[in-house]
């Protein structure tokens, strides 16, 4: 038998192509993903556990795995309900670090973003800040975090500003330089395959990643 995954939110720009590198890792035999409705992908290796968060807790003792994987995550736009879009983004990733606590996983990866400060003004950077801070208080062995800066890639849902934002960011990249490169952009596809090498690692304790450790594995 070889390793086992939990995925959360394998349907986003960043979980799909993490799923991907999850089926194509001869390491991983089984790949149990989390989510609302049926995927479209027949695989050996998935198993799919149908449930959103309000049953979550029904189908808990199905999530046991090696590593949990954690890309959840929405937007102002899709959620602009403040209370809604904490819960998407701090209390869902946070219970899924719990429940890997709990199912005796190694280790915990969660996708955060660059600039999360509990401490922050802002709402999306202290958000994200205090979910870094609460999945790190659930105590995986493991905790790795990855904060990338704006990610690039085809989504099922185009994001007009995004693109434009791509496409200046492609520009602006170069002159982003030491200190400034962790704000480059980056593609979702880099970004999941970077996840899932540091899945392979047995450094205990906590790392963050930024883009120029995420380039590191391209």
């Amino acid at each position: 038998m070889g390793k086992s995954a939990v995925v959360f939110g394998a349907t986003g720009l960043v979980g799909r192509h993490l799923l991907g590198c999850l089926l194509n890792d001869t390491a991983y035999s089984r790949i149990i993903v989390v989510t609302r409705k049926p995927i479209d992908i027949e695989h050996a290796k998935i198993q799919q556990v149908i449930s959103d968060f309000n049953s979550i807790e029904s189908v808990k003792d199905e999530l046991v795995a090696d590593c949990f994987f954690c890309c959840l995550g929405t937007t102002r736009r899709n959620t602009p309900d403040l209370d809604r879009y904490y819960e998407v983004d701090h209390d869902y990733p946070v219970w899924a670090a719990h429940t890997a606590k709990a199912a005796g996983a190694k280790t915990f990866v969660l996708v955060s973003a660059v600039g999360a400060n509990p401490g922050s003004a802002n709402f999306y950077i202290k958000m994200k800040g205090e979910a870094e801070r609460d999945v790190i208080a659930a105590g995986v062995e493991r905790t790795y975090i990855f904060r990338p800066s704006l990610l690039t890639g085809r989504r099922d849902t185009p994001r007009v500003l995004e693109r434009v934002a791509s496409a200046l960011m492609s520009a602006i990249n170069p002159l982003l330089m030491g200190k400034l490169s962790r704000f480059r952009s980056i593609p979702a596809a880099q970004l999941a395959n970077a996840m899932v090498a540091s899945s392979h690692h047995t450094a205990s304790g906590v790392i963050i990643y930024h883009w120029k450790e995420i380039k590191r594995w391209q």
